[in-house]
């Protein structure tokens, strides 16, 4: 099940609701919570809900393990069982074909693949898990001795499948004491609604472009298509995800609980590491407090630190060579902007952003065929291609013209232009606050009456 579809906006949700809000014990809230999560990941394959239910019990006794040691050499090595653990889980259940494929590779074996289908959500929780363990170990948390409890942070439906990435300590309080006010709950209706409409109206409406250019017709692009083409999926990768972000952290203000913010308007960005801190910010979180820190952040060896980070960062994605491929990529922007960040200071605003933009937008590339002799072929039409530019991108521009201002629009930081001091700031502010239920309707309307049409309804970041 997914947060944009008709059966979880019209029939999950106000269920989930209903029987949460009618139980005034705190203890049965978080149950009618759990129950619901753990319903909303068995809906499509029941059979990955005892994975979920094995990994919350593991981490939980490994915490209590960690608890009853601590301080004494038993707590670091059941953290190091609990890594160990999780790591290979993750593993099996997500690289183990990629693992057998080069291994024949290699040795000229031929390993059967296990052929394992790839778990939903395994990625986020197995990093939720590890980033439990790791704050537990160093006392940033206190260890969970309600299994309950634990498995609501675990498996909480809002952010169970796709993230944010949440650490425990930033709803720790929460999941013994929260409230949903009214103007909580209120913000909450108006992050989901948005989150709808970006992912429904724009990243839905992106993808059926994104096939016809970067699939369809990849064998006769032009060079101008080619860049349409995966400017287009720039434009997918980020209301998709960012959309469903959003539904996310209003889905949990709705029970009470406030996620940090996931997405920060990444295409105003000014460099390839200004764009990562406003990109899947939990992610980031995640490897900058458990990895590049631990293996000596900005103090020792920062390049080769850099690199690790997003080596691994690449492979999280995926079991593809791509995906490392694109992680290698960034690390080598990222080392590059360290060692030319004197002369970046002093660079017109305007020509960082535009490199910026550029880079991201090739990346997408890396990251969208795994095929490498595609992928190659398709950098080259990127830059040379015998083909003419066809009626199709003249017409696909002028009739998706109100799609790409929409789209344009979203991507401005209209917050970081306007003060909150400011009379247009304070302006805008009384508008949306007046016009904010008529903006909800017309988003879940507009949403809905895509989603009654529209069977294809894809979510990129199911893959990871």
């Amino acid at each position: 099940m997914v947060f944009s579809s008709l059966i979880f906006i019209y029939f999950f949700l106000p269920a989930s609701l209903i029987a949460y809000f009618l139980i005034p014990s705190m203890t049965w809230k978080n149950s009618i919570l759990l129950l619901f999560s753990l319903l909303f990941y068995s809906w499509g394959e029941p059979i990955w809900l005892t994975l979920l239910l094995f990994s919350s019990v593991l981490n939980f006794v490994v915490s209590l393990w960690m608890s009853r040691f601590r301080g004494k050499p038993q707590s670091k090595l059941a953290l190091v069982v609990g890594i160990v653990l999780n790591l290979c889980l993750l593993m099996t259940f997500k690289y183990a074909d990629f693992f057998v494929d080069n291994t024949n590779w290699i040795f000229g074996t031929a390993f059967t693949k296990p052929g394992i289908t790839l778990p939903l959500g395994i990625s986020f929780y197995t990093f939720l898990a590890l980033s439990y363990l790791l704050d537990v170990y160093r006392g940033h948390s206190q260890v969970q001795r309600n299994l309950l409890n634990f498995m609501v942070y675990v498996s909480m439906f809002p952010h169970l499948v796709a993230g944010p990435i949440v650490r425990y300590s930033e709803i720790e309080n929460a999941i013994h004491f929260r409230k949903t006010t009214l103007s909580l709950a209120w913000s909450g209706v108006n992050r989901f609604c948005l989150g709808l409409f970006k992912k429904v109206v724009i990243a839905n409406t992106a993808s059926i472009l994104v096939e016809k250019y970067l699939d369809l017709q990849f064998l006769t692009l032009s060079s101008p298509e080619a860049w349409f083409g995966i400017t287009l999926f720039s434009i997918q990768i980020y209301f998709d995800f960012s959309g469903y972000s959003d539904m996310a952290i209003g889905l949990g203000r709705l029970f009470g609980f406030e996620f940090h913010e996931n997405f920060n308007h990444p295409y105003a960005a000014t460099s390839v590491g200004d764009f990562y801190k406003r990109w899947h910010m939990s992610l980031g979180r995640f490897f900058r407090n458990y990895v590049y820190i631990p293996l000596g952040g900005n103090r020792s060896n920062q390049l080769r630190n850099i690199f690790i980070v997003w080596l691994l960062t690449g492979f999280w994605h995926g079991a593809s060579w791509n995906f490392v491929l694109w992680g290698a990529f960034f690390g080598c922007c990222m080392i590059l902007e360290k060692l030319l960040e004197r002369p970046l200071q002093v660079t017109p605003r305007l020509f960082k952003h535009s490199y910026t933009l550029v880079l991201i937008v090739f990346s997408r590339a890396i990251f969208y065929y795994v095929d490498f002799e595609k992928l190659k072929s398709f950098v080259i039409t990127l830059f040379h291609s015998e083909h003419a530019v066809s009626m199709n991108l003249k017409n696909d521009l002028v009739g998706y013209m109100f799609f790409f201002a929409t789209a344009i629009a979203f991507c401005i930081p209209w917050n970081e232009m306007f003060t909150n001091q400011s009379k247009i700031a304070n302006w805008s502010n009384r508008i949306y606050f007046y016009a904010a239920p008529i903006i909800n309707l017309v988003f879940l309307a507009l949403g809905t009456i895509l989603l009654i049409d529209d069977t294809y309804n894809p979510f990129i970041y199911f893959r990871f």
